[in-house]
């Protein structure tokens, strides 16, 4: 049991420390707005995790991301509650696409590829549209637009969607060729 806590808190540590080195080397990422947003591989780190623990260390693994975004300066926060809903919050509720965790395995192990695809793409779609809706309310509540007479939740959602669509198709589809290459590498009883 032990070893297996073991490996469960240093898997969460190096695929954090991945989702940050792909969110922030150059070539790996597109930034998109100097406020942020990037379309970028990082979030797949954290849908390999949150597939492999369940829940819990998609949580933790997304939580840990925003958190070193934070701390090395790579977020763009105004305000306390701003920094909070766009980097805690919104990166941690990549990893509610743990809740697929099981039905994954479970497919991965009895060879079910199409049930396997559509319950990655599912965690991916969850965990990607939970991102944009903390974005997209931070936006509209610290942010104003910045085309004269548009609407701020029309500027936040426009804003917001430009990366988190292509990041969530990207991330769909690598997390589904990672497991569909090396589905037993990526397997771990959560």
């Amino acid at each position: 049991m032990r070893a297996k806590r073991t490996l469960f808190l240093i898997e969460v540590a190096v695929f954090t420390a991945l989702a940050l080195m792909l969110d922030i080397i150059p070539f790996l990422s597109i930034k998109l707005w100097v406020q942020g947003g990037s379309v970028s591989l990082a979030m797949i780190p954290v849908f390999i995790i949150a597939y492999r623990w369940g829940l819990k260390g998609g949580l933790l693994s997304g939580f840990l991301w925003g958190i070193l975004q934070i701390a090395v300066g790579t977020g763009y926060v105004l305000h306390p509650v701003q920094g909070f809903i766009d980097y805690v919050l919104a990166f941690t509720v990549i990893g509610f696409a743990g809740i697929f965790a099981k039905q994954i395995q479970d497919a991965v192990q009895s060879g079910n590829t199409k049930r396997y695809l559509t319950y990655i793409t599912l965690g991916v779609i969850l965990g990607s549209m939970l991102r944009f809706a903390a974005h997209f309310a931070a936006g509209v509540v610290f942010f104003e637009s910045a085309v004269e007479g548009q609407s701020v939740w029309v500027y936040s959602f426009l804003y917001n969607v430009s990366y988190i669509i292509p990041s969530l198709i990207i991330s769909a589809i690598a997390v589904f060729l990672l497991f569909h290459k090396q589905p037993k590498t990526l397997l771990h009883a959560a």
